[in-house]
């Protein structure tokens, strides 16, 4: 009889099994194990025990320990057919690693964490469908300091497709939006604020990314909210008409000021789409992904080409502000061609305005710059360009 298929990746060598496993997803498991490794590199010899709740073939709860320095691994899958082939991937741990299987829902082991008082250094939960549900409890679940990685393929509601089901599953508006990707992003980010600041915890955004089919977030749970955190929870509103773009807090909420749409100081301008409450702060920690990058050179822990590049764009933009356009939306607005990025950029940020581009899209602007010095400022660099 032979041997059924192996995949590897990284330090490990698996069966995937029948169920269902993307290879392409290796970026998002080369970051936990990265993620893994910044805990187990910041702790004074201190345990990492690592919770994935949903495990599927096992891959990611194998490559923790193989690479992340986990000193305790739970795997776990709701499915009871995949708990022998969870055994014989697993059974690839070194001994020294502490090792624990089962096959409960995700809400059973995260109340059974619950009752037991038990709590991990990282929580990861790559969700199928949306996890709102299980925020509450994953977050019980993690350690002070510790991290909780939370995917979700529910893009619908998040990107504004479904506006009923956004306000059902995260208590917040989703509406069309140019860059729909930063704000499911940003929805995901605040429901777990405010569900750690209900439980009088803080939390800190480490990753944001997304390739548009899921959306995925890395956070530590701080002990209590930072000074000024609950500013960082607010609405973001686009005019489809103009294109601008305004963020309030919800500490500050007044009213919007008007557009640069015809007519819109009177009231008869387009509506406004409103987005929130959402996070408005930044989405990634630069000196988390510095390190991240500096322990894969460091070897230990693998990161292939794509993730490496993926990283340094998103330490790169540490995305303080929601407000952000496609070039392509903006060339569209001005009726000429898309803009230079990067000369776009330098421009602004010589005008004295935060202005990145979007590590979470690639070919887009993020900027705080007024919007009419956007256009104006675009308009001239499409014009020098053109007269070369």
């Amino acid at each position: 009889m032979s041997e059924p298929p192996h995949y590897c990746e990284g330090e490990a060598v698996v069966e995937t099994g029948g169920g269902f496993f993307r290879p392409a997803s290796r970026p998002a498991r080369d970051f936990g194990v990265l993620l893994a490794r910044t805990l187990a590199a910041a702790g004074t010899d201190g345990p990492v025990q690592v919770l994935d709740g949903m495990a599927g073939c096992g891959i990611r709860a194998l490559r923790y320990g193989l690479e992340g320095g986990a000193t305790a691994v739970w795997a776990n899958d709701a499915d009871p057919d995949r708990l022998p082939l969870l055994e014989r991937n697993l059974a690839r741990l070194p001994a020294a690693v502490e090792r624990q299987l089962s096959t409960a829902t995700a809400q059973q082991l995260l109340a059974g964490c619950l009752v037991e008082g038990r709590r991990f250094e990282l929580v990861d939960l790559d969700a199928f469908g949306c996890p709102a549900a299980l925020v509450p409890l994953a977050l019980e679940a993690v350690a002070f300091g510790g991290v909780l990685y939370l995917a979700s393929t529910d893009g619908r509601s998040a990107t504004g497709h479904d506006r009923r089901a956004a306000v059902r599953r995260f208590g917040a508006a989703a509406r069309a939006h140019p860059a729909s990707w930063e704000i499911a992003l940003r929805l995901q980010l605040g429901l777990q604020a405010r569900t750690a600041w209900a439980m009088g915890r803080g939390l800190t955004p480490l990753l944001s990314f997304s390739e548009g089919r899921a959306f995925r977030t890395a956070i530590r749970l701080e002990r209590h909210p930072a000074r000024g955190e609950e500013g960082q929870l607010g609405l973001v509103a686009h005019c489809h008409g103009c294109g601008d773009q305004q963020v309030q807090s919800l500490l500050r909420l007044g009213r919007w000021r008007p557009c640069g749409c015809s007519g819109a100081p009177s009231g008869d301008g387009p509506a406004l789409a409103v987005s929130g409450p959402i996070w408005i702060g930044p989405l990634q920690d630069p000196a988390t992904l510095m390190a991240m990058l500096q322990l894969a050179e460091g070897g230990g822990a693998h990161l292939e080409r794509p993730g490496r590049r993926l990283l340094e764009r998103l330490r790169h933009d540490p995305a303080a502000t929601p407000r952000c356009w496609p070039v392509d939306v903006i060339a569209r607005h001005l009726g000429q061609g898309p803009p230079p990025l990067a000369q776009l950029v330098a421009a602004l940020t010589a005008e004295g305005f935060a202005t990145a581009a979007s590590g979470v899209t690639a070919g887009q602007l993020r900027s705080e710059a007024p919007w009419p010095l956007i256009l104006a400022t675009t308009r001239g660099l499409v014009a020098t360009t053109a007269a070369r």
